[in-house]
């Protein structure tokens, strides 16, 4: 099969790429390298020679309409998830979350109406949970300009499914840790910015008292779950939750400590700009996936954990700056 991985150099997307390759499938990824994204060639190194790489915007009309022809699949992962930057600059927010979706989806319905296409939406389009575990019908009412972007784009792709017939299908996902995440700032995910914290010797800090509850995914089990619904005609014109582990982040982090060796953590008072838009606890319901498309995720905190910190204990000096 012939695949498209938009944001192809970053987080997930390279992810993805290694595992389409593994797949035996033709692989394209296209990324805009926007410094702190998250995209880096290093992130794709194994596997460089197999794939093609093309440098460039989603938001870019012309591009997307060359690239989209003769796909099959698409996975739609270019992106921004941080939820404070979003409120300090939210049209740049609303270019590259909706704009860029947009784009991808009026070149689909033009040339290729026959593709495949994945969009990675996020537990943030819900906002603070009104009860526990959260399922696809959880009322969505976010706390950013982020959260509100990820519906619209969302609805995007459910829309051109229901009027022009796109087979289009949505996975929310939850915090994700693993290899191949940008190590630059917390902006983008915070499991992996305590990870180099550890690496770097420092005192881990959690806001608040650290209790707050996340459900957390290894990257493999991410990637396994769009391959999933990349492959089943039933996951067209519908939407999952993905979730894992739930655990606090204080538990997370005594976990990191525990793999890693060494290291402590502190609580401190959240910055009013993040105590404004945060969520409290979140437990995903991920009953749907699992009955309808037979996806469960498979590696253990402990299991992951240590994967990451091999990572980037190996390879440092690519994600550090």
């Amino acid at each position: 099969m012939n695949i498209l991985i938009t944001g192809g150099l970053g987080f997930i997307g390279s992810t993805l790429a290694i595992a389409e390759v593994h797949r035996g499938n033709k692989v394209t990824v296209v990324d805009a390298l926007f410094p702190d994204y998250g995209g880096n060639r290093f992130n794709v190194k194994q596997i460089e020679k197999e794939i093609d790489i093309k440098i460039g915007d989603v938001r870019n009309t012309k591009l997307m309409e060359k690239l989209v022809k003769g796909q099959d699949v698409i996975y739609s992962l270019a992106g921004t998830l941080s939820h404070v930057d979003s409120m300090t600059d939210p049209f740049t927010d609303l270019e590259i979350n909706c704009v860029s979706q947009l784009v991808l989806l009026e070149a689909c319905r033009k040339l290729n109406p026959q593709v495949k296409l994945l969009f990675a939406g996020t537990r943030n389009q819900y906002g603070r949970a009104k009860y526990l575990p959260v399922d696809e019908n959880h009322p969505m009412e976010p706390v950013d300009v982020n959260g509100i972007n990820n519906i619209a784009a969302e609805w995007y792709y459910r829309l051109y499914h229901n009027i022009h017939g796109l087979k289009t299908c949505s996975l929310r996902l939850t915090n994700t840790y693993g290899p191949r995440h940008q190590m630059k700032h917390p902006r983008q995910g915070v499991l992996n910015w305590f990870i180099r914290q550890l690496i770097d010797g420092k005192t881990v800090q959690l806001f608040g008292d650290g209790s707050q509850i996340r459900d957390i995914n290894f990257v493999s089990d991410v990637v396994a779950a769009f391959m999933l619904a990349a492959d089943s005609p039933k996951s067209i014109g519908d939407v999952f939750n993905l979730g894992g582990d739930a655990v606090s982040l204080e538990s997370f982090v005594k976990s990191a400590i525990k793999v890693f060796g060494q290291g402590n953590f502190k609580a401190v008072t959240f910055p009013p700009e993040r105590r404004s838009i945060e969520v409290g606890d979140y437990i995903a319901d991920r009953s749907k996936i699992k009955n309808k498309l037979g996806w469960t995720p498979v590696v253990d905190l402990e299991s992951g954990l240590k994967k990451t910190f091999d990572y980037y204990l190996e390879y440092k000096k690519n994600y550090w700056k």
